[in-house]
């Protein structure tokens, strides 16, 4: 199944405005209704819908309209474009709601309680409090610790399983390579 363009009616109008092609070739290319193109070129269908033009569009040639044109059983053929999607990583900064900003302390106490692995950084850029804020949580001397009740930040929506994924493994490698660190200094050591 090919695909149909965009405003199809519209571009029913403009076809039937500008171009001497048939209404078969319209409604097979803006998949309408041979009736409706007929309604159109009548004035009894799509009354105050401005045409919209394809070729501007870049859903059509002249070249095809023109071939076409010349060719009554030839079909308009869209012009498909692929368009490429990137998922940039460059994370931009979502807003948080008032709402929510009272739940970032509960989330970094959660991690703090579930992850102790995380470091202090690492757990600030998370939630997104700062530094300071998550070592005085660790150290129970947080202007409002006594209020705090842990929530995964997971399920409140302050980040994705995959951030709190990618961080774990983080710091994991990192726990592993300062083991590796500490043994090759004691290897050294004792020879």
């Amino acid at each position: 199944m090919s695909k149909a363009p965009l405003m199809p009616m519209a571009t029913a109008v403009w076809l039937v405005e500008n171009t001497s092609l048939t209404f078969r070739q319209i409604a097979e290319f803006c998949k309408l209704h041979e009736v409706e193109i007929q309604g159109i070129a009548d004035g009894e269908v799509a009354k105050g819908i401005v045409g919209y033009n394809p070729i501007i569009s870049g859903q059509l040639t002249n070249e095809e309209i023109h071939l076409s044109s010349k060719d009554q059983n030839r079909p308009l053929n869209i012009i498909d474009k692929e368009i490429e999607i990137k998922n940039s990583e460059n994370k931009i900064k979502k807003y948080v709601p008032l709402s929510k900003r009272q739940d970032k302390p509960d989330s970094a106490l959660w991690l703090l309680k579930n992850h102790a692995i995380l470091k202090d950084s690492q757990i600030a850029k998370l939630v997104g409090v700062t530094k300071n804020s998550v070592t005085a949580i660790r150290n129970k001397s947080y202007w409002n610790y006594n209020n705090l009740n842990a929530k995964d930040p997971v399920a409140m929506g302050l980040f994705s399983q995959k951030d709190l994924i990618s961080a774990i493994e983080k710091a994991e490698r990192k726990v592993l390579k300062e083991k590796k660190d500490k043994e090759k200094s004691n290897l050294t050591n004792k020879s």
